[in-house]
């Protein structure tokens, strides 16, 4: 009992860690695996390992091959859910750039990986492709808490992001594929029965994935399951099929579970984000077990196995020869520059689904007799690790070296998506500034993208928006909404993280009756409210310049736009140079030169001086 509730615990103290000190939650739970497992033999009185994962007649917590059906059951809810990620519309619509990374550079690493390692150790073909297999597998945990703290250009981290969270599940696949083909072959050679068995695998996991996930889906869709027993139901389909389609199927299981995540993922669902918070969750809890468990399984002379030049000389082909080469590879003939691509070719950790799998099949085929197959888990635990350390390390640093690191934030980022802001946003991205808009209405986001805008469905009330490292480059924050409280919470709580150059919204309706509450933070206009400036947006929807003779021009110009509810005050636009004016704008400093960008009705200056409003109506 203590030794689980021991592992419980310290796994999810290694989550805390791994939040509270923004890295990959991998390094410390298998860092507190070996502690307890393998190294803990060097440091306790009677050299034995503080948690021991298997019974040996003395202690242990799984008797038997009951660890090894633990890790099955586990790893198939963790490729389930990161098979519902899987969005067909996401992998058509990435960029040319994206779309090599998970198919020409997976490729590269799997010949690549597959010869080095059949060279360096000796392996036979079949482990070293296996190798070679699971070690194409990354994953947005691992990447996310690396870049989240380095400001990126957008182009840079979108790479970065898409092709985590793409090739979790394609590499996943692609892993399982390559060990069904080896168990097919397990007794010898590849002979036509062993192919017919391999054929017989994929057929049974192709076949009841896609099946039982449109099962499930038309019960979910029919209300057939109260959404009270949605998650816990959908758990128990999944290992349904796992365990079915192993019956059928020696060694399906796998396979039939992910392509269920992919098939259902891509299905239009009433409750899908339910489902995948609960199975977040889940992964989450079940990785914090796992890994401590799987580290802890790990003996000395595994260790030792791995302790030696070629495991060096194997680390140093993946990173510095294989991913660079897959990268530029991807990048051929694309926009990207060549500081872009070498940082890219930097950052390439391997993640949780990597190991997780590496030690399930590790286990299999050494309980199989294949040769080699011992090597398996120590030395993709070794990559993964070594990555995701290297990269932690020194992401920062070498952004600053090849020069991708950005001094200062520029992007902006506008929560609400409505006419108004979409208007604001056209403009600015005409001018050169990389703009993004964020709303809870889908419609919105919509129109926003048909106008060419960066625009996502997002939560400022959601954690999720503080992990997308997609706005590492947002340096400006103006919350535009018609709702007073979200745009003051989102001041207070993404003000220093998003707006490290300003932090801005439009003045509440109480505020407008009152000069002396005025905000600090007001954006555009003192009086102009949501309601008003969605009238001008829908009335008088244009963006107009002109340009300022002096300071008080500039002034008069304000006055006019307090009087007249038709105009509003936008920027101050001084060449490239874009300034936000706030609301208190009499202060602003101008030039002559600048131009005064402002929406509504037309302001025409007579020769003689006088000030007419052109009548647009």
């Amino acid at each position: 009992m203590l030794e689980l509730a021991g592992i419980i615990i310290l796994g999810i103290l290694a989550q805390w860690m791994a939040w509270r000190f923004k890295i990959p939650a991998i390094l410390p739970l298998i860092l507190i695996g070996l502690l307890v497992g393998p190294l803990a033999t060097l440091y306790t009185e009677d050299a034995t390992k503080l948690i021991q994962p298997i019974y040996n007649g003395e202690k242990g917590l799984f008797p038997d091959d009951s660890l090894f059906y633990f890790v099955s059951l586990a790893i198939s809810v963790i490729l389930f859910e990161g098979g519902l990620t899987l969005k067909r519309i996401e992998i058509l619509n990435t960029g040319p750039v994206i779309g090599k990374l998970i198919s020409v550079a997976v490729i590269i690493t799997f010949i690549g990986g597959g010869i080095a390692a059949h060279y360096i150790f000796d392996f036979t073909w079949k482990i070293a492709l296996l190798f070679s297999a699971l070690i194409i597998v990354t994953g947005p945990t691992v990447i996310t808490p690396i870049l989240r703290n380095i400001p990126l250009k957008k182009d840079v981290s979108s790479i970065l992001k898409w092709e985590g969270i793409l090739i979790d599940p394609i590499g996943a696949l692609f892993a399982v594929l390559v060990f069904e083909f080896i168990s097919a072959g397990a007794g010898g050679e590849f002979t036509l029965v062993a192919l017919e068995e391999f054929g017989k695998i994929v057929l049974f996991g192709f076949t009841f994935g896609f099946s039982f996930a449109h099962a499930l889906a038309f019960a979910i869709k029919r209300k057939i399951i109260p959404h009270y027993l949605l998650n816990v139901f959908t758990l128990a389909a999944v290992l349904g099929v796992f365990v079915l389609s192993d019956v059928f199927a020696h060694e399906s299981g796998l396979l039939a579970v992910v392509v269920m995540g992919m098939v259902l993922g891509n299905i239009n669902l009433p409750n899908i984000k339910d489902l995948l918070y609960f199975k977040e969750s889940l992964s989450v809890l079940l990785i914090s077990i796992l890994f401590i468990l799987l580290a802890a399984n790990i003996n000395m002379e595994d260790l030792y196995l791995i302790y030696s030049w070629k495991t060096a000389a194997l680390f140093a082909i993946v990173v510095f020869i294989l991913r660079p080469l897959g990268v530029f590879a991807s990048s051929y003939k694309s926009g990207l520059q060549l500081n872009e691509k070498l940082f890219i070719s930097w950052v390439g950790p391997r993640g949780i689904v990597a190991a997780g799998i590496a030690s399930l099949f590790g286990t299999k085929l050494v309980n199989q007799g294949i040769e080699g197959a011992e090597y398996i888990t120590p030395l993709v635990f070794m990559i993964v690790a070594g990555t995701v350390l290297l990269n932690a390390t020194t992401a920062r640093m070498f952004a600053k070296i090849v020069g991708v690191f950005l001094k200062q934030s520029e992007g902006i980022m506008i929560v609400g998506a409505s006419k108004f802001s979409r208007l604001v946003g056209k403009y600015l991205k005409d001018h050169g500034r990389s703009v993004v808009l964020i709303d809870t209405n889908k419609n919105n986001i919509r129109v926003a993208k048909e106008q060419g805008l960066d625009a996502k469905v997002a939560d400022i009330y959601s954690d999720a928006l503080t992990d997308d490292i997609e706005f590492n480059n947002i340096g400006f924050l103006l919350a535009m909404t018609g709702n007073s409280q979200i745009n003051d919470y989102a001041i207070d709580r993404f003000g220093k993280m998003y707006g490290e150059n300003g932090a801005f919204r439009i003045v509440h309706s109480s505020e407008i009756s009152n000069p002396n509450q005025n905000p600090e933070s007001g954006l555009f206009s003192a009086t102009d409210d949501y309601v008003n400036l969605m009238e001008v947006a829908r009335h008088h929807g244009d963006i107009h310049e002109i340009e300022l003779t002096s300071k008080q021009h500039f002034q008069g110009l304000i006055e006019i736009t307090k009087t007249d509810a038709d105009i509003v005050p936008l920027f101050i636009r001084s060449g490239k140079q874009i300034d936000l004016i706030p609301s208190n704008a009499i202060d602003q400093e101008v030039e002559e030169g600048d131009m005064l960008v402002y929406m509504g009705k037309k302001i025409v200056e007579q020769a003689s001086g006088e000030v007419v409003m052109e009548d647009v109506e």
